[in-house]
């Protein structure tokens, strides 16, 4: 497999400020962004991958800080299904989040960082930034949008709401809004943040540690949605963890205990916990269908585009039936739409492994 080429790796500036759902706006706010390949003299082979919850702007090049590949690097290079030799492709991180766009750690006016001052954000707030970058980078229309979980949500949300600007969607592992199981899940992970002492109303950023207990518990049980039992019980089942007797105690006796620690622990070397308390917010409150008249055959109304829509049997946090209903939608709207249930035993996180079912979709439809 070949390594994608980086074009570009750089922090934009909006040029004004951005109006917020919430009714404030933000000024000079930074979208930092990568790119590889080489955008076309027409301009017409744009492709934006909009990554999830806890992804970045890497998506086919090292991370500065763990050092690991790209969290898409299987999918996005020459000749991979994301071809950079065809396509000009574009991630940015998110607004909110915390790896060079502008989020709570990021400076305030007064040269301190917002923490809680910044503005509670939106799905489609994460959008408008994208599309300001799309128009900075002089790209009006892209030839596809494509996102896996959250991801996806912000591919639905700039088809319904900027539908000029693609004339394709790919939508990932995703839903139209979320269940009331889904923001349950996000609570518990913001209550665990929130009441760590380190967390300190958000103010954190001057005392050198942040709440990275509260965090970590946040990602462990986040990080179980994202599996599946099958998956779990095969990689671990009930197999003891460097012993062969039980402690008695409250050590990691189990092999998937130690696996979840490990991943919260690890999380926090690379994600600011504020970002975390925002941007599952956001989500939280993505309601498609709510944002146009609570039919979410309306959101499409105005769309021009081609859709693929990819779910997996063993995803329970975003499961096929959710997919089926963007799908019905899109019907009820006459848009062209194809969609499919793949199986992998991975769980939600199987847009982000090996399955090569999922290469051939994402392949065939950005040849189309």
């Amino acid at each position: 497999m070949e390594t994608a080429i980086l074009t570009q790796s750089e922090t934009l500036t909006l040029p004004r400020p951005l109006a917020l759902d919430c009714g404030r706006s933000l000024e000079g706010v930074q979208v930092a962004y990568e790119a590889y390949g080489s955008l076309s003299a027409s301009r017409d082979n744009a492709v934006l991958i909009l990554h999830a919850l806890t992804g970045d702007q890497h998506v086919a090049s090292p991370h500065p800080i763990t050092g690991k590949p790209g969290w898409w690097a299987r999918m996005v290079g020459p000749s991979l299904p994301i071809d950079t030799d065809r396509f000009f492709v574009i991630c940015a991180n998110v607004l909110g989040s915390c790896m060079g766009s502008t989020g709570p750690a990021s400076a305030a006016a007064d040269g301190a960082p917002y923490a809680m001052r910044f503005p509670v954000i939106t799905i489609r707030d994460m959008v408008r930034a994208q599309v300001e970058l799309l128009g900075a980078l002089g790209i009006e229309q892209l030839h596809a949008v494509v996102g896996g979980s959250m991801g996806g949500m912000q591919a639905l949300s700039l088809a319904a709401n900027f539908p000029e600007r693609t004339s394709a969607a790919l939508i990932i592992a995703a839903t139209a809004r979320h269940s009331a199981q889904n923001i349950a899940f996000h609570e518990v992970g913001r209550q665990a943040i929130m009441a760590d002492p380190a967390w300190r109303g958000g103010d954190y950023y001057a005392h050198g540690k942040g709440p990275e207990k509260g965090l970590s518990v946040a990602r462990m049980a986040a990080h179980i949605t994202y599996l599946s039992e099958a998956g779990l019980t095969d990689k671990f089942g009930r197999n003891l963890q460097d012993r062969s007797e039980k402690t008695f105690g409250f050590d990691a006796d189990f092999q998937v205990e130690s696996y979840l620690r490990h991943q919260g622990i690890a999380f926090t070397d690379r994600f600011d916990a504020n970002s975390y308390l925002y941007i599952t917010r956001a989500m939280d409150y993505f309601d498609l269908a709510e944002e146009h008249g609570g039919k979410l055959a309306n959101a499409f109304a105005g769309s021009s585009a081609r859709f693929c829509l990819v779910s997996f049997d063993t995803d329970w946090l975003y499961p096929t039936t959710e997919s089926r209903q963007i799908a019905h939608a899109l019907n009820a709207a006459g848009k062209p739409v194809s969609f499919m249930e793949l199986s992998a035993p991975h769980g939600h996180d199987s847009f982000l492994l090996d399955v090569p079912a999922l290469d051939r979709v994402i392949a065939g439809f950005l040849r189309q």
